[in-house]
């Protein structure tokens, strides 16, 4: 029922921006909360930044004044300046819902000159 469908990820340079979208369907994304993840290759998956039902945000340190998440209808949003190339990953969209954590596809991201 809940879905999460990601966009967004490409190359880009560092100094470089990218702005990932993740629309969900099955969900009111203004109720819950909502949250990017990102993994690297042979590393394990970690928490970027998160968004509360009441507009609340927080972030990993390493991206604290880079990135920004937001949303609006449906969507959630990482926009992402600056980059450098240690945020090079995999980013995934994840919701709970219910007792039930949810993910996107994943969108790639590379951070490279």
């Amino acid at each position: 029922q809940v879905q999460l469908v990601e966009s967004g990820g490409g190359v880009v340079q560092p100094g470089g921006s990218l702005r990932l979208s993740c629309v969900a369907s099955g969900i009111s994304i203004t109720l819950y909360r909502m949250a990017w993840y990102r993994q690297a290759p042979g590393k394990q998956r970690e928490s970027v930044a998160l968004i509360t039902s009441n507009g609340f945000t927080n972030y990993r340190d390493s991206v604290k004044g880079r990135f920004t998440i937001s949303r609006a209808a449906n969507t959630v949003y990482l926009q992402m300046d600056s980059l450098k190339p240690e945020d090079t990953a995999v980013y995934f969209c994840n919701t709970l819902y219910g007792n039930t954590n949810y993910w996107g596809q994943g969108t790639q991201v590379t951070v490279s000159s």
